[in-house]
Parts: C-alpha cells; structure tokens; sequence
C-alpha cells in the first residue's frame, strides 16, 4: 500500500483530488442555470414563497440539509416522508423509490402553490420512478422544478421510463459518473468514494445564496437562520421560524 504527500494512501488521495476536479466541473457548469433557477426561486421567495426538497433514499440528506439550517433560508420546507428514507428500512426505501404511482400520496402531504413555490428534486441517477414521477406531477401543476442529478448516470441507466432531467425545468448536473463511486480499490471489488452528495450539496447551497442575493439586491430582506449557538440567534430564530409553522409541518 504506497502513500501520498500527506501521508495517506493512494486511493483516499485519488478520492479527494477527483472530487476538486468534479466539483470544479460542475461549478463551472451550473453557473447560467444557477442564475435562471435562483431568479424564479427569489421572485417566488419574495411572494411569500417556499422551496419544497424531495429525495428518496441517501437523497432525501439534501432536503434535511436545506432545512432550518445555520445560515440557511427559513423558506425551506423538507419533504420527508420515513419509508422513503434510510432510517426505517434502507431496502425498502431502494424498493420504493423505483416503484411508479406513489407521487401523488407525496405531495399530498404538502401545501404546495403553483402560484409561490417551487419544488427541488434531487436524484443522482435520475431514472428512478418516484422522483422522477414526483417532479412530472408537480410540473402538471404549474410548480417549477429544479433538479440536481447525474446526466451522465440517467443517460447509461437502463431503467425505462422518462429521466429527470428531462422533465425538470432547471438542471443542476453534480457531473458524477454512472454508479457515483470515484476510486479502484482492486479488480474484483466496485468501486469506492461516492461524489454525489459533496459535488450536489455545494450546488444546493449556492443555490439558496444565489437566491437571497438577489433578494438583497433588490433590497428585500431574507429570512435567514442563525446558528443556535450565536448571541441572539434562539429569540431571532424562533421570531422567524413561527411565521412559517402552519406551512412547514416539520418546524
């Protein structure tokens, strides 16, 4: 086993320096659709609007990362339904996301407004049914979609059926390969080091700045969470956070 400069191996260095060129790629590529989604997204944030996440499986991460977060918009609402989650059973939620007519029951839960909201998908290999099917209904109802995927991985899966960058109206391409895993450990082992995840998350995150930037820039003043452990961030974030507990049933 050879080491590399800082000491550690060839395939945690391998790893980390895959992910400086992906996530590189994929800044470089989300720039103008960045811009187009967090322009309706801060229209609609300064109508009185949220934005609705969905995932299924490691997925659904992104809509808890978005949520009530330090630094983050109060205009997040995660949906978050546990069977379609890791926590309650990961093989069944596998089983679930790839399973077609279950959308509706997910939205359902949710008071979402054509007329304010927008809904984020996020499926890295956006061919599976449920989110896939979740972002066609919610477009059915006149909500904008946005979507983080891996064109790449939708374009070599042979699940059958429409992907998700095709229906969403935004794409944010995390730029990872199909299978998402980045480093050969051996010839007769799969690969290693998922990218998914850190590549889309940075791509969430700079949506929502991108969006209340441009509420600022329109001397609009966004909702922002504090982090708990700052002088007065629990009176500032629970003033916040009351506006919006009969609309995001998770607060």
């Amino acid at each position: 086993m050879s080491e590399g400069m800082a000491g550690i191996t060839d395939q945690a260095e391998s790893y980390l320096s895959q992910i400086q060129d992906r996530l590189a790629i994929a800044i470089a590529e989300a720039k103008p659709e960045l811009a187009k989604a967090g322009a309706i997204l801060a229209e609609r944030f300064t109508r009185d609007g949220l934005l609705f996440i969905f995932g299924s499986g490691h997925s659904h991460v992104f809509a808890e990362e978005a949520f009530y977060r330090a630094g983050g918009s109060a205009r997040v609402c995660p949906i978050l339904i546990p069977q379609y989650m890791l926590h309650v059973s990961a093989r069944q939620s596998t089983q679930l996301e790839r399973q077609s007519g279950l959308a509706d029951s997910i939205l359902s839960k949710y008071q979402i407004s054509p007329d304010r909201d927008v809904l984020l998908v996020v499926s890295n290999s956006g061919a599976n049914s449920l989110p896939v099917e979740v972002a066609a209904l919610a477009k059915e109802r006149n909500v904008p979609v946005i979507a983080i995927t891996s064109v790449a991985y939708a374009k070599f899966s042979p699940a059958s059926g429409a992907r998700l960058h095709d229906v969403a109206d935004f794409v944010l391409d995390n730029q990872c390969p199909p299978g998402d895993a980045l480093v050969n450990l051996g010839d007769d082992l799969p690969k290693v080091g998922p990218a998914s995840s850190v590549v889309g998350l940075a791509l969430l995150n700079a949506l929502i700045i991108e969006t209340l930037a441009r509420q600022v820039s329109e001397n609009v003043i966004p909702e922002v969470y504090m982090s708990s452990g700052m002088p007065g961030a629990p009176d500032a974030n629970n003033a916040i956070s009351s506006r919006f507990t009969d609309r995001i049933p998770h607060l």
